[in-house]
């Protein structure tokens, strides 16, 4: 594998949410790229045994897991527990504020503040609703439109994708 290839590789990394990337030559030659990680934000998966590819693959990190809806308290208490679905009349009678972003969402500033917003809550346009981390910068997210929150469809300090929709507004 030539300096070029390498290079790519380390971009990749860089680029997306994976924090490690071992990849296996025929010849039982392999390069690994890793990530620093701060301990208080690592996740750990369990994944499949890694395959041996020739250099004629490409490389593509995979996708996280689907995200669950939270649920407020009294959202729980109501359901005992059972996650809410989102259903197609929801999305079409509510506005949704999406993530600008691929990255991680936090509901908090810290882990010792409260959350930015919650279910019944009523926001103002510009107003900081969360943030999503990437590559170790956080993002404020800004609400672009005034209303009361009805539902937060992604649990705290998990994987969002661009244009995840990770709250649904009941506008003004």
């Amino acid at each position: 594998m030539n300096r070029q290839k390498i290079k790519e590789l380390i971009e990749l990394v860089e680029q997306s949410d994976i924090s490690e990337l071992e990849v296996h030559f025929f010849g039982g030659r392999k390069v690994v790229i890793r990530k620093n990680i701060p301990a208080e934000s690592r996740t750990y998966v369990a994944s499949a045994p890694v395959a041996q590819i020739s250099q004629s693959i490409p490389v593509t990190p995979s996708q996280p897991a689907p995200v669950q809806p939270v649920q407020s308290t009294e959202q729980s208490e109501k359901s005992e527990g059972k996650p809410e679905e989102v259903k197609q009349e929801d999305t079409e009678k509510y506005a949704e504020i999406k993530a600008p972003m691929v990255g991680t969402f936090y509901r908090k500033p810290s882990p010792d503040s409260p959350p930015y917003v919650n279910v019944g809550d009523h926001i103002d346009v510009g107003q900081v609703v969360c943030l999503i981390e990437a590559m170790k910068l956080f993002n404020e997210v800004k609400s672009e439109i005034s209303g009361t929150i009805k539902k937060i469809l992604v649990e705290d300090a998990s994987p969002v994708e661009f244009g995840q929709v990770i709250f649904l507004v009941e506008p003004d």
